[in-house]
């Protein structure tokens, strides 16, 4: 069949029939790169280029899949001889191959991350090095990002300096000796290895340039140092290599990802011809317009400039609440409002988040107002293994005859193994007794070592220890100390990964919840808390997977689209996090990272931010995030929604008495607002006057906790009056002025 390019815009059909030499294709969000490089491959292939020639390479085997589908809907056969898949995938694939060249048989064998921090834990033993500090996982973390890095043992000998290279010197050679004893290679080696084998074998090198002449790469922005190589040498001969990326959509450097790979490309290939991509097909021109203030901001960038011929659009709503609560209940609301004025479905939302453990307060939200949701790229938050693990702790003080609690509390002890824990499971069998029975008169039981017995009478004693705090403490607290004894926080510290701060954010959230629940609840008990937890779970096994609003993370959503988006959290030490603030280049990832959830969007985006946001069990007081700034006015539609007076634009006041007044998505709403220059009740007036008049631009305060400060200025009124302070020790605050304790400097 004869392809149809009139599809295609012609700057797309200009990247899409330019065959030879090398192109760089910078693709904008939304402007139809896959189209462009799957309709590239089938003109190569109608242009007479035998698919046996084409490497294409992707990041993800849905990308793959789809391309493939999408080409054998335009060229029908021939298929079969593209090479078409993610980088591991493919050279997974050349190394079976030619894997008897490095010493391997082709049938080696691929070890996951368990795998590898399980030679590494052994190694760590070997030489008498410690587990804690650090961890098997943090050394395993360190020598990947080495690899990326194409940095091997000999290198890194020359380069280790601090104490942490010098432990990890000492395990990076032995595990890749260990490796290749064992015929296997790590998820990195499938990259090192190829390039290893191109560099000792030229002739394995040519022999692959030949076979691929034409390479084809997707999403070029996200590669690391190995990848970049490995295009470069199959490259070198032919020098037909076609990438396509966005450097405004680089967000994987804590992966990898150098964003430099895509800036070079032109030093690499000074011949290349360049194609902009700057057609959005997917958002509105407001959207556009944030997302070009947004990204406009990073000195480093491509020269692009997006367009639409869609319509102008709604409005950015950016929504502005008291406390995280709120936000997840106003998004409910905007959820129902726009399903109603729309006719949409639940699966035409997403809310995004910068952190896995903001979603517990989302879920929460949703849940009570029985919207049905699913998380992608993540667990649902009291399902998550260190939540799980925390929570069979809690509930062996308030139940230690819960059988399933003990066991996993049991499994997480060290001493404690599968032979031991088999043994008691008989015995409590036999005895037709629990295992909380048979730890109580272990001592009973010849079948259990010393060793073994000891470690039972500590779980045994740790478990009347916290049944009698927990009526001396409170709930914050009883929960602080038990996290505090089980060290699960020292260990992920000590492990230092991606993965461990994610886990850490999550303990701490769990504790927020604990103390939300505490502050709203007169009489909070552990057992209470537990009941409210497993209710939680009982309702998400009832959602419909089928429509369902999605929930995730910025970093999880790229590629994807929908027609209403919420991001979320929007606050500093947030939305950007807080350690990227001090770095130029990494505030600018941040910043792409918003860009990107801003793309998502096709129709309809709310922006939103709390001014209070339980953080490490307590309240804390928030700073909308810098990003904010960036929106112009003119694009911007606010939402103010303060604690005891909340209110949209448009929202007509009723006439119901206080007693009569609804409860809307889980928070009791006051109807009253100024419509106009009229009251609408006496309520409304004691709310509007203003209680802390001398409170006002440049005065000067002293803050109990804060000391000294100059008042920049002040928003809201009556008791929901609030004021941005700059305190001389810890800088810029804003604050709710009837909750702090402050006095006036004269």
């Amino acid at each position: 069949m004869s392809l149809d390019l009139s599809i295609l815009n012609p700057e797309q059909r200009r990247a899409v029939e330019e065959i030879e030499g090398p192109s760089i294709i910078i693709a904008g969000a939304g402007s139809g790169k896959t189209r462009v490089l799957t309709y590239k491959i089938a003109y190569l292939i109608e242009s007479g280029i035998s698919p046996f020639e084409i490497l294409a390479l992707t990041f993800t085997n849905k990308a793959a899949k789809e391309m493939r589908e999408r080409i054998s809907g335009l060229i029908g056969t021939g298929l079969e001889k593209i090479w078409m898949g993610t980088f591991h995938s493919t050279f997974a694939r050349l190394l079976r191959i030619e894997a008897d060249y490095l010493g391997f048989t082709r049938n080696f064998v691929t070890y996951d991350t368990d795998d590898s921090v399980s030679i590494i834990k052994q190694l760590m033993t070997r030489n008498s090095m410690s587990t804690d500090n650090p961890t098997p996982k943090g050394i395993q973390n360190v020598i990947s990002s080495l690899k990326n890095k194409l940095i091997l043992p000999m290198e890194f000998s020359s380069i280790a300096n601090t104490p942490l290279d010098k432990k990890v010197e000492l395990i990076y050679e032995d595990y890749q000796k260990a490796l290749f004893k064992n015929n296997a290679m790590d998820f990195d080696d499938l990259l090192i290895k190829p390039i290893e084998l191109f560099k000792r074998y030229p002739e394995i090198l040519e022999k692959y340039q030949e076979r691929f002449k034409f390479v084809l790469v997707d999403e070029y922005q996200d590669t690391n140092k190995a990848q970049y190589m490995i295009v470069k040498l199959l490259s070198a001969k032919y020098r037909n290599v076609s990438i396509v990326g966005d450097d405004a959509q680089s967000i994987y450097k804590w992966r990898g990802a150098e964003i430099q790979n895509i800036f070079d490309f032109q030093e690499d290939y000074k011949e290349c011809k360049i194609f902009k991509l700057e057609q959005n097909y997917r958002s509105t021109q407001k959207i556009l317009t944030l997302a070009d203030n947004v990204i406009k901001r990073n000195l480093r960038q491509m020269d692009k400039n997006l367009w639409t011929d869609n319509e102008q659009g709604e409005k950015i709503h950016l929504v502005e609440t008291m406390t995280d609560r709120d936000e997840a209940v106003r998004i409910c609301k905007y959820i129902f409002d726009e399903m109603q004025k729309k006719k949409l479905n639940f699966k035409d939302f997403v809310i995004l988040y910068r952190t896995n453990a903001q979603s517990r307060t989302l879920e929460d939200g949703l849940r009570q107002n029985n919207i049905p949701y699913l998380i992608i790229g993540g667990i649902r938050f009291y399902q998550r293994k260190e939540i799980k693990d925390i929570l069979s702790y809690l509930k062996i003080i308030v139940n230690p005859q819960d059988n399933e609690s003990l066991l996993r509390v049991l499994n997480l002890k060290a001493g404690i193994g599968k032979t031991s824990i088999d043994k008691m499971m008989n015995v409590a069998e036999n005895n037709k007794i629990q295992l909380f029975d048979v730890m109580k008169n272990v001592n009973d039981y010849s079948e259990f070592s010393s060793k073994v017995k000891n470690i039972l009478i500590e779980i045994l004693n740790y478990i009347y220890k916290y049944q009698y705090l927990k009526e001396e403490m409170s709930l914050s607290e009883l929960a602080g100390g038990v996290i505090d004894e089980m060290g699960i926080l020292r260990a992920l510290r000590l492990e230092n990964t991606v993965e461990s701060e994610e886990r850490i954010n999550n303990i701490q959230e769990l504790l927020s919840a604990i103390a939300e629940y505490s502050d709203n609840n007169d009489e909070p008990t552990l057992e209470n808390f537990l009941q409210q937890v497993s209710l939680v779970a009982d309702i998400d096994n009832l959602d419909n997977q089928k429509n369902a609003v999605t929930l995730m993370t910025i970093h999880s959503v790229k590629g994807l689209e929908f027609p209403v988006v919420f991001v979320t959290g929007l606050e500093e030490g947030l939305f950007p996090v807080s350690g990227a603030t001090m770095y130029e280049d990494e505030l600018e990832e941040e910043r792409r990272l918003f860009y990107v959830a801003i793309t998502r969007a096709k129709s309809k985006l709310y922006l939103s931010f709390a001014n209070q946001r339980y953080k490490f069990g307590m309240q804390s007081y928030q700073m909308k995030s810098r990003f904010l700034k960036e929106i112009p006015e003119d694009i911007m539609h606010e939402h103010m929604i303060y604690e005891g007076l909340k209110f949209t634009q448009g929202y007509k006041p009723t006439s119901a008495k206080k007693s009569e007044r609804p409860t809307l998505f889980g928070t009791s709403i006051k109807y009253e607002y100024y419509s106009g220059k009229k009251k609408q009740s006496e309520e409304v007036e004691d709310i509007d006057h203003d209680k802390f008049p001398e409170v006002q631009k440049g005065v000067t305060v002293m803050h109990n906790t804060f000391g000294k400060g100059t008042v920049l200025s002040t928003m809201g009124k009556g008791l929901d009056k609030k004021a941005e302070i700059y305190f001389d020790d810890i800088g810029l605050k804003k604050i709710i002025l009837k909750y702090a304790k402050m006095t006036i400097e004269t």
